[in-house]
């Protein structure tokens, strides 16, 4: 559908709102103007990177009913470009249930640390999802792309009446943290119905169609118990993940040798050579070596909240579980079976 690539311009008598969708995600956005006459429009995407380029001051769009061009222009510039009629663009859906109003901030940061561990592989869509449930517990999301799983929960000022649980892509998620301000007083306002997740934020408005399906029952990959505990200041861990990670590139793990309160941390690249370095840790029993994605580890460690880190491993086979302060985040991590 070419028609999709387009833009919907709308003015009405309080501003213009743009609107685009790709019959699975919907996003409208109200922008401040001076409207001279009320219509529609579908202007190409290439429109944004005009009006960016534009000197700075006001900008002028305008476009003749049933006409098949709309003019941009700004400072001494101006272009004309090929347009649409709107009739054409498919109808954006909208979601009708009362609302739950959340605060924004927190759900955002949330969902960022969380969807960054969904799969991108579109044969398992389930896992392409984030699971989230909204109880009188509070808030919890969990996303998985069977290579690492992270968990989150927060509590909610004002829990839903009845529960609420939903797959929700992950992208959708991403998206709709481009529409946060930051502003830590913002609201943010969720709908569930139909097959539809709305979120409405600062004026804007997502819409995306939730994922069918089963989710995996998270609760019983992480595991309750752990042979060794482990405590890292998370800064110091961090560079020097960031140091040996460089060569830990193209497949090769990055890893991690326990003895005797001490961790290595070492990676080989066979074309280029390696590094290691030591790190002092409250490590007691036999010496143990356990390799990780190092990407994974690292994104793993830099969603925790906190100055420290927590990991639990059983062995070199088994998933580590890493924590912050709390254990309100949780993120698992399968590790890769290392050569001898």
């Amino acid at each position: 559908m070419p028609v999709l690539s387009l833009v919907r311009l709308t003015s009405t008598e309080t501003g213009i709102e743009l609107a685009a969708t790709n019959m699975e995600l919907s996003i409208r956005v109200p922008v401040d103007a001076t409207v001279e006459e009320t219509g529609s429009v579908l202007l190409p995407r290439v429109s944004a990177d005009i009006v960016r380029s534009l000197a700075d001051g006001p900008v002028s769009i305008e476009h003749r009913a049933n006409e098949g061009t709309a003019t941009i222009s700004g400072g001494k510039s101006s272009f004309s470009l090929y347009c649409r009629q709107a009739e054409e663009y498919p109808e954006i859906p909208t979601v009708e249930a009362p609302p739950l109003a959340i605060p924004a901030a927190a759900f955002l940061a949330m969902s960022e640390r969380v969807a960054k561990s969904a799969s991108r592989d579109e044969m398992r869509p389930v896992l392409t999802g984030v699971l989230t449930r909204l109880s009188g517990d509070g808030i919890t999301m969990v996303a998985t792309d069977s290579y690492r799983l992270a968990v989150e929960r927060a509590d909610l000022a004002s829990p839903p009446d009845s529960p609420w649980e939903a797959i929700v892509p992950a992208r959708a998620l991403t998206e709709l943290g481009r529409l946060g301000s930051g502003d830590p007083d913002e609201v943010l306002q969720l709908s569930l119905a139909n097959n539809q997740a709305s979120f409405e934020i600062g004026g804007a408005s997502l819409t995306s169609r939730l994922i069918d399906g089963q989710f995996p029952d998270y609760t019983q990959l992480i595991p309750d118990t752990f042979e060794h505990e482990l405590t890292f200041d998370r800064a110091e861990l961090l560079s020097v993940l960031g140091r040996i990670g460089i060569l830990a590139q193209r497949g090769s793990p990055v890893r991690l040798a326990f003895a005797e309160g001490s961790l290595t941390v070492s990676a080989t690249q066979s074309e280029l050579g390696e590094g290691a370095e030591a790190l002092p840790v409250a490590f007691q029993g036999d010496p143990i070596e356990v390799g990780f994605n190092v990407e994974f580890l690292r994104a793993g460690v830099e969603s925790l909240g906190g100055e420290g880190v927590r990991l639990g491993i059983i062995s070199p086979l088994r998933p580590g579980l890493l924590r912050g302060d709390s254990d309100d985040y949780r993120y698992l991590l399968m590790p890769i079976r290392l050569n001898t």
